[in-house]
């Protein structure tokens, strides 16, 4: 392909998918910046490799490049990473709006939830983590996130049910100190 044609392709099924990419990042780095950097590097990638993609599913294929680059990441900055495992109280997490106006009380409740739920998230353990936020955030199937995590189908069943229990287990264990 010409440069063109690839810039063209690339913008068509690479770019919209930014703000999937930017939120799986975040929660695997617990950290804007890092989240960021992985971004940059899984966009790097995958425009040197957007003439190979065959596939119909480019979201699916980017988060695999996403996947990995936090993984190449991670490798070289385990130490930092280790340090930062409770998640930024300002966390991003898309929020999807009903339209409607809610009272103040609705609002500080929702958003003492959102931290709780957070900060629990980001007590699991990184496989559970990834697979949580691939379903319940990304709303991706079963198949793909199988396809990106590259285990079974049955695997990534089993690690959500195991990381949703871990989930309740830590949430229920906050309620219980506040």
């Amino acid at each position: 392909m010409n440069d063109l044609t690839t810039i063209r392709r690339f913008e068509t099924l690479v770019i919209p998918h930014m703000n999937s990419a930017y939120s799986v990042a975040r929660w695997l780095t617990h950290n804007d910046q890092d989240a960021q950097d992985v971004v940059q590097e899984a966009y790097v990638k995958a425009f040197r490799f957007i003439d190979s993609f065959q596939g119909v599913d480019a979201r699916a294929w980017l988060l695999t490049i996403v996947r990995n680059a936090f993984y190449t990441w991670y490798q070289q900055n385990k130490a930092r990473a280790a340090e930062s495992q409770v998640f930024e109280e300002d966390a991003y997490v898309p929020e999807p709006g009903d339209g409607g106006i809610e009272s103040p009380e609705v609002l500080v409740m929702r958003d003492q939830n959102r931290k709780q739920v957070n900060k629990a998230l980001s007590m699991l353990s990184l496989e559970h983590r990834e697979i949580i936020v691939l379903r319940e955030i990304e709303e991706l199937s079963y198949k793909e996130i199988a396809g990106i995590v590259g285990i079974p189908m049955g695997t990534v069943m089993s690690r959500l049910g195991r990381g949703r229990q871990q989930l309740a287990s830590i949430l229920a264990r906050m309620g219980q100190e506040a």
